[in-house]
This record gives C-alpha cells, structure tokens and sequence, in this order.
C-alpha cells in the first residue's frame, strides 16, 4: 500500500455536534498507527479556537452546526491557518453545499454514510497536497466545473459576519442573544440583519430561515 510522506503522525481534529459520535471515532483512529486525533468539538467556533491552540494537520469538519457552521468555520481557519488542511464529513449531497466548502478551501468531502476506510483515504489525500472527494459526489462537482457554473451572486455578497449573524436569527436566538456570542453592540446586529435583508432581498423571518437551511448554514 502506497503510504504517506509523514514522517510523525498525522495530527487531526475532528468536529461533529453530535458528540456519541466522537467515542467510536476515537476509537477507529487509534487503530491507526500513523494518525493522532488530538481534540475534539461539537460546533465551529470551538474548532476555531483549538486548531489555533493545536495547529493539527488536518480538520475532520462536519458542515451543519450550531452557532457557526461548518462552512465558515473553514473559512476562518484558512485565513488565519492557510497551511491546515480541511475535510468536510457530512450527510448532504446536494451540488450547493458541496461545492460552498470546497470554495471556502476544504481538500476533501466524504459522506458519512461512507465506510470509515474511505475517511482514512481522504487524510492521507489531503495531507500529500492532493483532494478527496467521495465516489457518489465526484460526478456533481466535475458537472458543475465543466459547465463554470459560478456561486450564487447573492450568497457571496454577504460577508463573513452577516453569515454568522444569518445563521444565527435561522436558530432563533434574540438580537441580544446574537450581541453577547459575537461580542458587538445591539445597533450592530440590526444594522447586519438590515443588510443582510437588502443583499438577499427577503423581507421575512421566514424566508431568511428558509434561505439559511437551503445555502447549508443551519439545519431544523
């Protein structure tokens, strides 16, 4: 079998809100003599903070999470973390969300409902400077490329705070409640929600959740 150029083990951190999850893919990792799962978390903004703390060598990112998402959870480490590389893990198959994180700058994206081998695979991919993608996606990618098919115009107008302050009204938090977990004044958030409403042009609740569950940004 063809192994990697490591040397030392392959550090990973793996992000997955569904926390009985992490007991069976700690376990299935320490099978793996040239790999190392150093952390673990249940939502993006706290693997935000332990890839800083870490710096592993790969990301095992799940996409629909509490308080911030999978997607811009990529986005963040990569600017502040270029070198990392970053698998998503996810259930959705739909061309949108698949080809958001790979935008963000995600090498990889494998399906959970994937053999565990597959997810083995997709790290030593990543980690030797190539991309992984899931036999069953490769397809809807390679359609969307060949056709240039260019990102929802309305979707990349909306910078990296207003994804972050969208996501959060689609899970129901108060425009207090969305102040204190951001750190930022009241005015702020309603001057985001505000042009957040003009860019997407929806005058609703309603429609904004709807558009936050569709682009992958939150799930109910």
């Amino acid at each position: 079998m063809n192994r990697m150029k490591h040397e030392k083990p392959i550090d990973v951190i793996f992000v997955d809100d569904h926390e009985i999850f992490h007991d069976c893919i700690r376990h299935l990792f320490d099978l793996q003599s040239d790999m190392n799962m150093v952390a673990v978390a249940n939502n993006g903004r706290t693997a935000v903070k332990l890839v800083r703390d870490l710096l592993p060598d790969v990301v095992v990112m799940d996409i629909s999470m509490p308080g911030l998402n999978g997607i811009d959870a990529t986005r963040r480490i990569l600017s502040e973390c270029p070198q990392i590389r970053i698998i998503a893990l996810s259930m959705h198959s739909e061309r949108n969300i698949i080809l958001q994180i790979l935008r963000a700058g995600a090498r990889g994206y494998v399906l959970k409902d994937s053999a565990f081998d597959e997810l083995i695979t997709a790290i030593r991919a990543v980690v030797n400077h190539n991309v992984y993608l899931s036999p069953k996606i490769t397809g809807l990618v390679l359609e969307d490329l060949l056709k240039e098919e260019s990102e929802d115009p309305a979707s990349s107008a909306l910078s990296v705070r207003e994804r972050e302050v969208l996501q959060l009204i689609a899970e129901g938090r108060s425009t207090r409640e969305i102040a204190e977990e951001l750190n930022v004044s009241i005015k702020t958030v309603e001057t985001h929600r505000a042009q957040i409403m003009k860019k997407l042009k929806i005058g609703n609740l309603a429609d904004l959740v709807k558009y936050a569950v569709r682009e992958g940004l939150t799930s109910l």
